[in-house]
């Protein structure tokens, strides 16, 4: 059996047939061509799968496409351009959060989630995000140091000012 479905993906709107059942990485990685969301473990744990749905953190690869039908999903693809990075990509890039890589999109994505809905996040708070996502070449340093330069870039961005508790560089 089949449903037909309108997604809205990266600002755009998408009129899909697919079976029931199917997660929503599915959707976006083989009908999409969008590779940003990456398959992990499959069971919504390592968080390479990780997108925005709402400007919230939702992990792909155990979310049903139908559960999103109607609603805004952001993936990594979605955030910036090579032209225009999102400031969670640009600090990612500064503080060469990357061994592999492949953690990468959920990390990013975990930091965007947190800053939509906490600009000035703090420290702590930054870290409790990212504890569900897993690193295996533990660049853990490196991307918490990303998380906290993005604070500031995002600051920066929506034209805040620097936040005092993290220092400067």
């Amino acid at each position: 059996m089949t449903q037909t479905l309108t997604l809205r993906v990266n600002h755009e709107t998408h009129e899909l047939v697919v079976p029931l059942g199917t997660s929503l990485l599915t959707v976006l990685r083989n009908d999409m061509a969008l590779n940003g969301p990456k398959y992990g473990c499959g069971l919504g744990e390592c968080g390479a799968c990780g997108v925005l749905v709402d400007g919230m953190a939702a992990r792909a690869c155990v979310t049903p496409v139908a559960a999103v039908a109607g609603r805004e999903v952001i993936t990594l693809e979605g955030l910036g351009g090579p032209e225009s990075l999102d400031p969670v990509q640009q600090a990612f890039i500064d503080c060469q959060a990357a061994q592999c890589g492949y953690c990468l999109n959920g990390m990013i994505m975990a930091v965007r989630a947190v800053l939509n809905r906490k600009p000035d996040a703090t420290p702590e708070q930054l870290r409790a995000a990212l504890e569900y996502n897993l690193c295996r070449c533990g660049t853990h340093v490196e991307i918490l140091a990303a998380a906290e330069r993005a604070v500031r870039l995002n600051a920066a961005a929506i034209g805040g000012g620097h936040d005092a508790q993290f220092p400067s560089e």
